[in-house]
């Protein structure tokens, strides 16, 4: 059963009401017809952009449920009249929990799961992922042994430039410098970046794949 995230409104998911045009009761403009020609993946990103976790195993017709019954939700406690909102422009508070997208967002953030908690776990081996969340990041280079970097050369006004993680046997590099996860993340916050990563291959071995990028420039 999904349910809502500390930073989200509303409870356990439960089925919701249709009005005429297959819309939700008091939400017109909230359409259970539209959200169910958007494929599984898009769902379930849009859920865990609006703080819904705990998705990974409702089938389609539960997660096109449970996103009408959330947009609905949100809509009636904004008061707001326009379409429901589909997706988040910037990146949350409380640790990042929101996928950051901008006029560059690349195919590759959009087509990712994202992770928004640690409670959350990738679909299938292989899958290509996507977050912002500290907790989760961290968790990821502590089991690979990684340590939190930077390329050196790439420092800006006295920051920490492009973001890597120092990785035994992966990328040692006379560039690398490691710098702490305090200064790591205030730059990945900064820049508004985007973890993009995998925590298995298709054949279940662990995967050491990551990048970093900003949905507003071309590169990370």
């Amino acid at each position: 059963m999904a349910q809502r995230s500390s930073a989200g409104r509303g409870g356990t998911a439960t089925r919701t009401g249709r009005g005429a045009g297959n819309q939700t009761q008091g939400t017109p403009q909230v359409s259970e017809a539209t959200i169910s020609r958007m494929r599984v993946d898009e769902i379930r990103g849009q859920l865990r952009q609006h703080g819904v976790s705990g998705t990974s195993a409702l089938r389609k017709p539960e997660l096109v449920r449970t996103l009408v019954k959330t947009l609905r939700a949100e809509r009636r406690s904004s008061g707001a009249k326009g379409p429901g909102r589909r997706a988040a422009s910037s990146g949350r508070s409380a640790g990042g929990t929101a996928v950051r997208t901008g006029p560059r967002t690349s195919r590759s953030v959009r087509s990712s799961q994202v992770i928004a908690a640690p409670t959350d776990r990738p679909e299938r081996p292989g899958r290509s992922l996507v977050t912002t969340n500290h907790e989760v990041i961290r968790r990821w280079a502590r089991q690979r042994n990684a340590k939190p970097a930077t390329i050196r050369g790439t420092e800006r006004d006295g920051r920490a430039g492009v973001l890597t993680f120092n990785m035994p046997g992966y990328r040692e590099s006379s560039r690398v410098r490691e710098i702490t996860w305090v200064e790591w993340f205030r730059t990945f916050d900064l820049r508004k970046l985007n973890l993009i990563y995998q925590e298995r291959l298709r054949d279940g071995r662990i995967s050491n794949f990551f990048r970093t990028e900003s949905p507003d420039r071309e590169d990370g």
